[in-house]
């Protein structure tokens, strides 16, 4: 009878946080719930500046707005089931409800990925194609990178919970995660995951190659046309207005690069370290993205200024 209990498929997870520090997860809660809601109000900020400000209508703002909405939707998939655990001991989580989790994480990711391809598509075409920008970037073009990319990014993670579904999970139902992430799922199974830790590999591998030698190729043209630039200024200027994309850039892949080497081949790195930097990798991005084109933008940081503080003139 015990035995046969042993092998009665699981219907729920359980779901430890940050293994190792479960006595600080309530201190743990604080960024997490700082970052949520900076990503919201951050987020929020940038689409309604951008909706209510004709002179922003632009690609390169639309591809903004697409990324804040993206990040507003990533966070909202991870965060308050993050909190739900280190506020309320939420560790349980229903197996479809983990697989489903599991896949709006991974679909928005590639979806990130995709959009800052566009951005560098984007800022490559107003640099060294400047005559030809606005017939190459018209607003439907750009609603068809955005579609694309969303599209690519649905149908690449898809077979991911198919192929977890067919597998049986009997003994092991503890995941050492703060959310239900693929690896962490596929390590579970009673059985042998050699396609579908083949599938995520492939799935990682080909987004991350593709997509960082589309973004080096569209920075090396970028370079090479600015360095043809007789004028400084003129190189500057043109420099500046990358400046807050590559930062995008470096935030988003860092964190994400290392996520996937630890699950990997970083076996001796502690698994605390690998879970508060996978949360990172999720959190962070979305909260900077805003910060980053608020700064570095001066278009976006006037316009906010102006929502903000109507009745003064900005300079």
């Amino acid at each position: 009878m015990a035995e046969n209990a042993t092998h009665c498929p699981i219907s729920a997870f359980f779901l430890v946080g940050i293994p190792g520090l479960q006595e600080f997860h309530c201190w743990f809660g604080i960024p997490v719930c700082l970052l949520f809601a900076l990503t919201l109000l951050g987020n929020s900020v940038i689409i309604v500046t951008i909706k209510l400000e004709p002179s922003l209508h632009q690609p390169m703002y639309f591809f903004l707005c697409m990324l804040a909405m993206n990040d507003m939707a990533l966070v909202c998939s991870t965060a308050p089931k993050m909190l739900g655990i280190f506020w309320v001991n939420a560790h349980w989580i229903d197996f479809n409800i983990c697989l489903a989790q599991m896949y709006f994480i991974h679909t928005f990711s590639i979806i990130e990925s995709a959009l800052l391809v566009a951005m560098a598509f984007d800022r490559y075409a107003a640099i060294c194609i400047p005559l030809r920008y606005t017939t190459i970037l018209t607003t439907p073009m750009v609603i068809k990178m955005g579609l694309v990319g969303s599209i690519r990014a649905v149908l690449m993670v898809l077979p991911c919970p198919l192929l977890i579904k067919r597998l049986p999970y009997n003994t092991k139902y503890i995941i050492n995660h703060a959310y239900c992430e693929h690896m962490a799922i596929v390590k579970l199974a009673s059985a042998n995951t050699l396609i579908n830790r083949a599938y995520g590999i492939s799935v990682a591998l080909s987004v991350m190659v593709l997509d960082l030698g589309l973004i080096a190729t569209s920075y090396v043209k970028i370079l090479q046309a600015v360095f043809r630039l007789s004028s400084q200024n003129a190189r500057s200027k043109a420099l500046g207005t990358c400046a807050a994309h590559v930062c995008t850039i470096l935030v988003s892949y860092t964190p994400a690069l290392f996520s996937f080497l630890t699950h990997r081949i970083g076996k001796k790195v502690p698994p605390n370290v690998h879970i508060i930097f996978a949360c990172l990798y999720l959190l962070v991005p979305p909260t900077v993205n805003p910060l980053v084109y608020g700064v570095k933008t001066k278009q976006i940081r006037d316009q906010v200024a102006s929502l903000f503080f109507p009745s003064k003139k900005i300079i």
